[in-house]
């Protein structure tokens, strides 16, 4: 079998029917295996192969979600904008992993929903979104974005994506701000009071838990496992120093009163190699400076929380019993 003809270098990656004609391919040349017919009059160059085992998943899946909208914002029209999952996984913020390919794009009022094979069409009252662009693209602010979710996550994943929303990261050892929020508490409630909306209750329950300091969804989802077995709230992203004062590592979660750290093994496995070694020499620090590490994965946090309060609570007790 021939391969097909090369496209003309300065034909975008994502392009319309008559954009392609204008460039000289043929209809013909639209039903090669190196494009996808992604949305009516929309193709694309296919996708690299990005499935390797060394790949983050969450990042796998975030570059599948802008190869989609950068495909739809070709035929977008000017009073549409992306929304819901499709805005918060554009955002950054981090959720369970999607099942569907469709693009969320939306509306406001009166207007009706837009339609189409590989679209999740919404109508939405101007009175409660927002929209701004980002990257190039049209889409919900974060807070509304946020505000979207509410009757669409476990309790537990919309209070991780308000977190991300919030996250101010700052550097190891707390030198300073490397990641500043893209939206405020403040932000976030005011998107709830703005009127009347679909799971309107779950947000106001997750605005309260929601923290600035967590870096993770599964930082969350340790957390708040903890807090609603009656345990207390473990520090997020503490960082830890010898009594000499030398730094010895940023802790996942921690009892800092008890010196008990809580850390993800496996949760990281697409990291280089020298990653994992500074994880390992961190951990060495943290137990040769009197720290209990409880070792926990990604299938303790979802699949059995109650592991992960057994755990945290043995090291609370054993240590409590040791001062």
């Amino acid at each position: 079998m021939l391969s097909p003809r090369p496209l003309p270098s300065n034909l975008p990656t994502s392009f319309t029917y008559h954009e392609a004609r204008r460039h000289g391919v043929g209809r013909s040349r639209l039903h090669s295996p190196d494009l996808e017919h992604l949305f009516r009059g929309v193709w694309a160059r296919a996708a690299v192969d990005s499935s390797a085992a060394d790949s983050d998943p969450a990042e796998l899946i975030r570059t599948e979600v802008r190869h989609l909208a950068q495909a739809y914002s070709n035929r977008m029209l000017p009073t549409e904008f992306f929304s819901h999952t499709t805005a918060a996984t554009l955002w950054g913020v981090p959720l369970p992993r999607l099942e569907d390919r469709l693009i969320d794009v939306s509306v406001f009022r009166p207007r009706r929903a837009p339609k189409g094979a590989g679209v999740r069409g919404h109508t939405l009252d101007p009175n409660l979104v927002h929209v701004t662009t980002h990257r190039g693209l049209r889409l919900a602010t974060p807070a509304s974005t946020w505000a979207n979710l509410g009757p669409l996550l476990h309790p537990y994943d919309l209070v991780a994506a308000g977190d991300a929303i919030v996250c101010q990261r700052t550097s190891a050892g707390g030198s300073g701000v490397t990641q500043p929020p893209i939206a405020t508490l403040d932000q976030l409630r005011a998107a709830i009071d703005a009127g009347r909306r679909p799971g309107v209750g779950a947000l106001r329950d997750a605005l309260g838990r929601i923290r600035t300091g967590s870096w993770s969804r599964l930082e969350t989802w340790v957390r708040l496992i903890l807090v609603d077995a009656g345990l207390p709230e473990p520090v997020l992203n503490f960082d830890a120093f010898a009594d000499a004062g030398s730094f010895l590592g940023c802790v996942d979660l921690a009892y800092p009163d008890l010196k008990i750290a809580i850390e993800y093994e496996g949760a990281h496995h697409w990291q280089t190699p020298e990653q994992i070694q500074r994880d390992i020499d961190r951990l060495e620090r943290l137990v040769e400076n009197g720290w209990r590490i409880v070792r926990l994965t990604k299938r303790h946090v979802f699949s059995d929380p109650a592991e992960v309060v057994r755990r945290v609570s043995v090291a609370r007790t054993q240590r409590a019993a040791q001062r």
